[in-house]
């Protein structure tokens, strides 16, 4: 039993590294996009509240989630810090698509959300 359920785990790892890793080596790819350039952040609004908040709000911090006491993922995602702190878990996952599950970001949103990881995450 530890011996299938060491199997499981390495298959999820193994995954989860092929779709992070999917859209090419740079972290900077355009989300969506295959590898065809570098995103620029320069013009990107990235601001927290009024960019990255909203976007948490509406899209992950729903019940089966990441509402307060979820185990999904990173967890919660209800406040700056939670965020901040997954961050490193968030990036790939929104770049892929593969979150936000049931539904999809726009491009703006993507980019928003890329560039502000990118830029460090300030709670701004």
């Amino acid at each position: 039993m530890k011996t299938l359920a060491a199997i499981i785990s390495i298959a999820f790892v193994c995954f989860v590294f092929t779709l992070s890793c999917s859209k090419g080596s740079s972290g900077n790819n355009p989300p969506g996009g295959g590898g065809g350039g570098t995103l620029d952040c320069s013009t990107v609004s990235k601001s927290f509240a009024t960019d990255i908040n909203p976007i948490i709000q509406g899209y992950c911090n729903a019940p089966g989630c990441h509402a307060s006491g979820s185990t999904n993922g990173p967890g919660p995602l209800t406040n700056y810090t939670q965020v901040f702190n997954a961050k490193a878990a968030i990036r790939p996952a929104i770049a892929s698509g593969l979150m936000p599950q049931g539904s999809s970001l726009s491009v703006s949103q993507k980019n928003s959300f890329l560039c502000w990881i990118d830029s460090g995450a300030p709670n701004n």
